[in-house]
């Protein structure tokens, strides 16, 4: 993982002993530091943008303006942050922030209302992703995380501990079995994390603390294939291989679900920074 301190491994024959205060403070502090420099990286550029294109005066008049378009919309500041920097920036006397393009519907997601009654927005939509994963897997821990800026970040979790979701809160490196799925756009079992070698030692030894002895990762796929996100499933006992219709019932869980994170980006995040667009420049 980038940025994640090395962790000593797990001496030979039992757990490994804990570390001394000091020395587990210091790593936490490390990995605080990483997160908070990557969370407030897509904010900043995109606070710079908007700085360079409207003459704003400051970072904090272009974060509120930010802030204020999030609540507005129902987003996510990083999400909008990452999609305004990733659209052609904005020209002063154009009508929208991007080209004007047909409002596509919201897609369906059959698959989430087996699960229950059908939910509908950002957070409801990966929370009951990650229900229904925990469900066809059997487990009662795990993650959802979505790609941003070329990284996995955590957007939802449950049944796992602070050390977990802070250690793993943005993963960019092949060392994970999240990276793994992400890389080889394939679903990844691991059955045994303890044994297995797709793990750095930090990460092996942050799992199992977890309470994690094995893990299975899903790809969120978009509409030509591009991973979106992942969603992961932790056990608390080594896992057997899942049955070809608990596959199958996942992989297309992943397909609706990447599918649907692609229109949220692709279709209610521009009509939010239109907004913003209009609201500078004053066009009604």
């Amino acid at each position: 993982m980038t940025d994640t301190p090395s962790m000593p491994s797990a001496p030979s024959g039992g757990a490994r002993p804990a570390p001394e205060d000091g020395v587990r403070e210091a790593e936490e502090d490390v990995v605080g530091q990483r997160n908070r420099r990557l969370a407030q990286a897509g904010v900043a550029r995109a606070e710079e943008l908007l700085m360079s294109r409207y003459g704003i005066s400051s970072r904090q008049e272009a974060f509120d303006l930010l802030r204020r378009t999030s609540q507005r919309f129902n987003i996510k500041l990083h999400v909008l942050a990452d999609v305004a920097v990733r659209l052609p920036a904005p020209q002063m006397q154009a009508p929208h922030w991007a080209p004007s393009r047909p409002r596509r519907p919201e897609p369906p997601v059959p698959a989430l209302r087996a699960g229950g009654p059908a939910r509908s927005g950002y957070g409801a939509v990966l929370k009951a992703a990650l229900e229904r994963t925990l469900h066809l897997t059997g487990a009662e821990m795990g993650n959802v995380q979505v790609v941003e800026s070329g990284v996995l970040r955590m957007e939802r979790h449950a049944g796992l501990d602070r050390s977990f979701t802070d250690y793993f809160a943005f993963v960019a490196s092949s060392t994970t079995s999240c990276a793994q799925a992400a890389e080889e756009v394939r679903q990844v079992t691991v059955k045994d994390v303890e044994a297995s070698d797709i793990f750095d030692e930090g990460s092996r030894q942050t799992i199992l603390d977890a309470g994690s002895q094995a893990c299975h990762s899903v790809p969120l796929l978009g509409p030509n294939g591009a991973v979106r996100g992942m969603i992961s499933s932790h056990h608390a006992r080594p896992l057997n291989d899942l049955s070809p219709d608990r596959l199958g019932a996942l992989h297309e869980l992943g397909r609706q679900v990447g599918l649907w994170l692609s229109w949220h980006r692709g279709t209610v995040v521009p009509a939010a920074l239109d907004h913003l667009h209009r609201t500078v420049t004053g066009r009604r």
